[in-house]
């Protein structure tokens, strides 16, 4: 298995047996450090963190180079200078790796038109209907890996399997640069010595659970008794993670993948004791989360809210809406709600308001009383005057002329999540 560094990286031969496969997982390598190298090639080499300089953001990405000391993505700057006192920080240029994205997007979408982006970097590809015209799926993920390093000038890793699981494991084991073919005859044998923590869905509670009781491979997951996966990460998860070990993953790529969630965080200059200056805060986030819901036509089923606390722990919490919306003032009343619902009253270094399981606007009949209809209106309102005169001329009287929750007059340091 990779382990993010690129140690214990396994690829496969360039006649590999592709029989049976039919998917591509690609995965742009370090992505935002590649292109930053790209841009600058004096950085080539180097052990380079993407984040902001101050040593209170988190770790964007990071250079292979830097990864092999201990560095990981959405670590504190300040954490990952000491593992790597010599790296070099490099802000993050975000509109460029949309940029580049886009012409890899390009790429994979000359080679098949089924193209399911997962992200700005990575991809799944079904490549079955177009084997007649570029060959085995083998060679189509060389044909990619080969067109991609020499368009655009970075390099790819990509996973070539019978579903997206294994697909997308593979091309994890094989970074950086390489490429794993897994012919769906040896799927099983492929997935026996894998760490629970590769499967798709195990986040770290759950492979401690499992781990717990001495579940640690996808074999183990094969030969516990349900019984036994169910008490540890319950009956709907218990039921995938037996079907992922058997191999079966049913999904298809599908390109109407739509986004999944619209969320806006802020990282503070200091930590915030001030509950009211948060809650303002909040409100403030779910004011823009909701403006971006109305320029892409979504509502949302599901507010949710992250805070991190000065020693770094993060709570998330999350609340099912009674309608889907799009206006921000009901957004910001869950995500209030939410806050009230946490007893620490620790200071608070980060907050993040999030907008989950959208729908198309306009999805469901209103009822005979729209309890939103003014504050749609007047959001409606704030739509057109910030299209007209530009964001910065706008914002909630309660906003303007405040200070950081401490008495002093500083500025979150704010950034949207995609």
């Amino acid at each position: 298995m990779g382990h993010g560094d690129g140690s214990g990286r396994i690829v496969s031969a360039i006649d590999a047996d592709d029989t049976g496969t039919r998917i591509l997982h690609v995965d742009m390598d370090a992505f935002y450090a590649a292109v930053e190298v790209l841009d600058d090639p004096s950085l080539r080499g180097l052990p380079l963190i993407i984040g902001a300089p101050d040593g209170r953001s988190v770790v964007s990405s990071a250079s292979y180079e830097a990864r092999r000391y201990g560095v990981r993505a959405a670590m504190p700057v300040s954490q990952a200078l000491r593992l790597c006192p010599s790296a070099r920080i490099v802000p993050p240029h975000f509109h460029r790796y949309q940029e580049v994205s886009r012409q890899v997007m390009a790429i994979f979408e000359s080679f098949t038109p089924l193209v399911e982006p997962l992200s700005v970097d990575e991809a799944f590809l079904d490549v079955q209907g177009v084997r007649r015209l570029w060959g085995s799926p083998g060679r189509i993920a060389e044909l990619i890996r080969a067109r991609v390093l020499d368009e655009v000038g970075i390099t790819c890793s990509v996973g070539v399997a019978a579903t997206k699981h294994v697909a997308k494991m593979a091309s994890t084991i094989s970074k950086p640069d390489g490429m794993l073919v897994v012919a769906a005859k040896d799927t099983l044998d492929f997935l026996a010595p894998r760490p629970v923590r590769a499967m798709w869905g195990v986040g770290p509670k759950a492979a401690e659970a499992l781990e717990a009781r001495g579940i640690r491979t996808v074999r183990d997951v094969r030969d516990a008794p349900r019984e036994m996966i169910e008490r540890a990460v319950g009956p709907a998860l218990s039921a995938r993670l037996a079907q992922l070990a058997r191999g079966e993953d049913p999904r298809v790529v599908d390109t109407e993948r739509v986004e999944k969630s619209i969320g806006h965080e802020e990282t503070f200059d200091a930590d915030i004791l001030d509950r009211s200056f948060l809650r303002a805060e909040l409100l403030r986030l779910a004011d823009r989360v909701a403006a971006r819901l109305r320029r892409a036509e979504w509502e949302t089923s599901t507010v949710a809210i992250k805070i991190r606390f000065d020693d770094f722990r993060t709570l998330s919490r999350s609340q099912t809406l009674s309608e889907p919306t799009a206006v921000g003032q009901r957004i910001g009343e869950a995500a209030q709600s939410l806050f009230e619902q946490i007893d620490r009253r620790d200071p608070v270094r980060l907050v993040g308001v999030r907008a989950e399981n959208l729908r198309p606007a306009g999805g469901g009949a209103l009822g005979l009383w729209d309890d939103d209809e003014d504050w749609r209106r007047v959001e409606g309102a704030v739509d057109e005057a910030v299209a007209r005169f530009g964001a910065a001329t706008i914002s909630r009287a309660r906003h303007i002329g405040r200070g950081d929750g401490r008495g002093a007059a500083q500025h979150p340091k704010a950034h949207g999540l995609d």
